[in-house]
């Protein structure tokens, strides 16, 4: 099993480009089994997570190609590729293959719409939390399927197609919005989705399904029309930047310290992020060209943090900015919101000699003025990124055990650290 091995204590300078966002490509890949034309989709990032969502839609009959690699580029950098689902061969999503991730559950919504039946294997993914799919199966059930599960199977039926109503979700939920969202641009008649997500990968898959020839509006705010069509056509779209990516490394600049343009990154996408990441101290500088962070000779500031649905501080963020403020100026807190169980990483900071105390869902993080090299491991794939970014300002060498979770969200992490000057290689078992 692979291992990250960095010595901290190097400031980061250059340029870092920033891939196209996993959590946006992993919905706008699953959209493909809507049409039995081609969807193209730009900036799909090298991940292991896009690799099993491949092998999954694989298994039902999606062909796909790669192309748009330039001459002696490396297979890490973000593909074009085309996706074409003309025969779906099965319906069914097999435990073995669901259970490595999560988002390979949202199959549902698609192979119900076009194909009427689907049996999806109840999923797995991170340990962060019970991440129940309750709102999946009423929101479906509301558009008119008839649903059981079955020996840890959701079997589906609405072979009589499904049916536009409206459905309010009882908390904001990012998957289950791209579900039904799919689901009801195939519907008879009007769908509206009320408190739904509000993320720009929602956005992002609407305006692709929109290309594909649905009649989507209101996605970006709480409520979302959408009048089902009986079919929909291939498209040509774009992946969006990589968020979470931007903010990990400006979170990365801001303790290491340095001055690093995040290339291709747009401010929009993360605004309330950045705005905290400059109340630490850091620059934050948006150009034509991307985000610059810049850190140089200033202490980093406590700042307090609460997670909250887009547009407020991502929960994807919250382990990283828990790594940056390990070395603040004085007192912090960061209260979780979204998942339960999303602290596991505390533990393995404290090997690093950070001190944090936890009550309920508030870590409370007292900044250290060193952090010292340890051998650590990666419980998440965003916990694991935190002991990174710990270990970028950490005296002497840190070991990461357990990257297969950082190989599964982060392009090229360490060629694109090193790049800026950090000390970082993989190692191979």
């Amino acid at each position: 099993m692979d291992r990250i091995r960095l010595v901290g204590g190097n400031k980061l300078n250059g340029r870092i480009p920033i891939s196209g966002a996993k959590n946006a490509a992993l919905p706008l890949m699953i959209a493909s089994l809507l049409t039995d034309d081609t969807l193209t989709l730009e900036n799909v990032p090298h991940l292991a997570d896009v690799e099993q969502l491949i092998r999954i839609l694989g298994n039902h009959g999606v062909d796909y190609s790669v192309n748009g690699r330039r001459e002696k580029q490396n297979e890490g950098y973000s593909r074009t590729i085309n996706f074409t689902a003309r025969n779906i061969v099965d319906t069914t999503a097999p435990y073995e293959l669901v259970s490595k991730m999560r988002a390979s559950f949202w199959v549902v919504g698609p192979l119900l719409a076009r194909m009427g039946v689907a049996k999806v294997s109840l999923p797995g993914g991170c340990a962060i939390g019970t991440r129940p799919v309750d709102l999946f199966i009423e929101g479906l059930q509301a558009l008119g399927a008839r649903i059981d599960v079955e020996n840890g199977y959701v079997v589906a039926d609405a072979r009589n197609r499904l049916t536009g109503n409206r459905y309010v979700f009882p908390k904001v939920s990012v998957g289950a919005t791209h579900v039904l969202m799919m689901a009801a641009s195939l519907a008879r008649g009007e769908t509206v989705l009320e408190n739904a997500a509000r993320e720009p990968e929602v956005v992002n898959l609407a305006e692709c399904l929109n290309a594909m020839g649905a009649r989507i509006e209101g996605a970006g705010s709480s409520t979302i029309h959408i009048q089902g069509v009986e079919s929909l056509s291939g498209a040509r779209h774009k992946v969006i930047p990589d968020r979470i990516e931007t903010g990990t490394y400006a979170m990365a600049v801001a303790m290491a310290g340095g001055d690093v343009l995040l290339e291709g990154a747009r401010a929009d996408l993360l605004q309330t992020a950045l705005d905290v990441i400059a109340q630490t101290g850091a620059e934050v500088l948006p150009t034509n060209s991307g985000i610059r962070i810049k850190r140089n000779g200033h202490a980093i500031q406590p700042v307090d943090v609460t997670t909250e649905p887009f547009p407020g501080f991502p929960t994807d963020l919250q382990a990283q900015f828990m790594g940056l403020m390990t070395k603040a100026e004085g007192r912090s807190h960061i209260t979780e919101t979204i998942f339960e169980n999303r602290f596991m990483h505390v533990q393995e900071l404290a090997r690093l000699g950070a001190h944090i105390t936890l009550s309920g869902q508030t870590a409370t993080v007292e900044g250290v003025k060193t952090l010292k090299g340890a051998p650590v491991m990666a419980t998440d794939l965003r916990a694991s990124v935190s002991l990174v970014i710990a270990g970028l300002a950490a005296e002497g060498e840190t070991i990461v055990n357990r990257v297969y979770h950082l190989d599964r969200g982060f392009e090229r992490l360490e060629e694109k650290l090193s790049g800026c000057g950090a000390e970082i290689q993989r190692l191979s078992s």
